[in-house]
């Protein structure tokens, strides 16, 4: 799906060395946050199975909801470790292996929230998430404009905010059995007009959302 110069990223060293320190912080801002979790609310199901797919020490879902079990994935264990929302997870480059240590359709969502722009073989990943997605599992992919510049592939660098929606859209497509995705988008004002009420700008939010045809 994507030509090989399009897999590249500018910093091509193991992307285990590059996490290999915690990163304690938020990527986006409250905003993203708060919309993130209200759609979570929306499309999860209480007493699900959740895969926080590419995960840190936080994960935005609703703190007034319960799941079964959360299963975590990321690339600095101290940082999986903080999560307080995770039952269990795993250290994984999926850039160098995408086969996921999981059952066959045992999950009731997989979340992948702004790390997208990393993976360099996406179609593959989408791939597993679909065998370990029960039918009618819900997949929901959000992102901003923020990134690790270095460590982003070269076509999500390159592309326009719209070129990156159509492109994540692409990554269902590429994978037979997912729904049509939909695309939730909320953009900030126009900077002038919030410097003229005084006030900052906010991130932009994406997310695709997919599932698994029954």
């Amino acid at each position: 799906m994507l030509r090989p110069e399009q897999r590249a990223k500018l910093d091509d060293t193991n992307d285990l060395d590059f996490y290999d320190y915690p990163r304690l912080v938020t990527h986006v801002d409250e905003g993203f946050i708060a919309r993130l979790s209200d759609l979570y609310q929306q499309e999860l199901e209480p007493d699900s199975r959740i895969l926080d797919l590419m995960s840190s020490w936080v994960s935005h879902l609703p703190a007034q909801m319960q799941f079964a079990h959360v299963e975590g994935h990321g690339m600095n264990e101290a940082e999986l470790a903080k999560n307080p929302r995770l039952d269990h997870y795993f250290v994984q480059n999926l850039n160098q292996n995408p086969k996921l240590p999981l059952n066959d359709a045992d999950f009731d969502a997989v979340l992948i929230t702004v790390s997208i722009q990393y993976l360099q073989y996406p179609e593959a990943v989408l791939s597993e998430i679909y065998r370990v997605l029960k039918p009618n599992g819900v997949v929901i992919i959000s992102f901003s404009n923020r990134m690790f510049y270095q460590k982003a592939i070269a076509a999500w660098r390159d592309g326009t905010d719209t070129d990156r929606v159509n492109l994540v859209k692409q990554y269902f497509q590429s994978v037979d059995g997912f729904t049509e995705p939909k695309v939730v988008v909320h953009q900030p004002p126009l900077p002038g007009f919030l410097q003229m009420l005084g006030l900052a700008g906010g991130d932009p939010f994406y997310a695709v959302i997919a599932r698994k045809s029954e």
